[in-house]
């Protein structure tokens, strides 16, 4: 996993919640990279897991909830050092249309490493989108929150109907209807 996501995910929680959770989710988890990440650097996925798991037993709140809030969280991100993505996009729809076969191209060019989830998109019709993700790090939360923040960006209101197995989470089906 890119050193981006660890180094945006604790900026936030100590945004959140102050620097000694950092260093107490870091302290109590078992990492191999001591949790000193870098942007560029490439680390296991599973110090994720533990630095959620951790921050979890800390705050009371349920990973899939952490998950969807760094998702709203590493959009603002995003947009900041990628807007030309999003000034591309007119909608919420093409700018999420446009992640496998646009963004995640541009990714791999920068980062040939990154492990990317998968998406498929296909129009049900004018007003839903229907959004296939898949990866083996379960982390369809993450995804809901950022295409939740997507389509608050471009100024969509929409319903976002989550569907697939509550156990598995490597293969969610998002249904995207505008309201």
């Amino acid at each position: 996993m890119k050193g981006i996501v660890f180094t945006e995910f604790l900026e936030m929680v100590e945004n959140q919640h102050g620097y000694e959770l950092v260093d107490t989710i870091i302290e109590e988890s078992d990492l191999p990279s001591k949790g000193i990440y870098t942007a560029v650097g490439t680390y296991p996925h599973q110090e994720m897991v533990q630095l959620l798991m951790s921050l979890s037993s800390k705050t009371s709140t349920p990973v899939p909830n952490l998950l969807r809030s760094f998702g709203h969280y590493l959009f603002n991100t995003f947009l900041k050092s990628y807007p030309g993505f999003f000034e591309s996009a007119p909608t919420g729809f093409h700018f999420l249309e446009s992640i496998e076969n646009h963004i995640h191209v541009e990714v791999k060019k920068l980062y040939p490493d990154a492990q990317l989830p998968n998406f498929e998109t296909q129009r049900l019709d004018h007003n839903t989108l229907e959004m296939i993700y898949k990866s083996d790090r379960h982390m369809s939360d993450f995804a809901l929150g950022l295409i939740e923040k997507t389509m608050e960006h471009y100024q969509e209101t929409a319903n976002i109907e989550v569907q697939g197995d509550p156990s598995n989470r490597s293969s969610v089906t998002f249904i995207i209807k505008k309201v």
